[in-house]
């Protein structure tokens, strides 16, 4: 059971770390004390699942991420912020007439355009 403990706290860190938190702010979202996060990430804390359940809402992923492979979440991640930000997107927009909507996106395209540019 400890290797478990410690396996759940060791996922833990690199999705705090993934999503680039800190011990701090995941304690502050979770209402869990730094000390009580800073122990399950070490797996010295045998952590309840009521805990499990406020650190897996603050890290904003689901419970079956803390099985999966680090390199498949990120990626997983990674494309379930952007699909969230695109719906954010969509949102702001779907409320607007078609001119602001084109405005919208041919600002988009000449922001989007100047930073490939910089990159060259």
């Amino acid at each position: 059971m400890a290797e478990f403990i410690i396996m759940v706290g060791e996922q833990i860190r690199k999705i705090r770390k993934l999503k680039g938190m800190t011990q701090e702010r995941l304690a502050e979202r979770s209402g869990l004390s730094f000390s009580y996060i800073s122990d399950v990430e070490r797996g010295t804390r045998n952590i309840s699942l009521e805990s499990l359940g406020k650190i897996i809402s603050a890290l904003g992923v689901k419970p079956i991420h803390l099985f999966q492979d680090i390199d498949e979440l990120s990626v997983q991640i990674g494309s379930d912020e952007i699909q969230t930000k695109i719906e954010d997107l969509n949102a702001l927009l779907s409320e607007r007439n078609a001119d602001e909507v084109d405005f919208v996106i041919k600002v988009a395209r000449e922001f989007l355009n100047t930073i490939d540019r910089k990159k060259r």
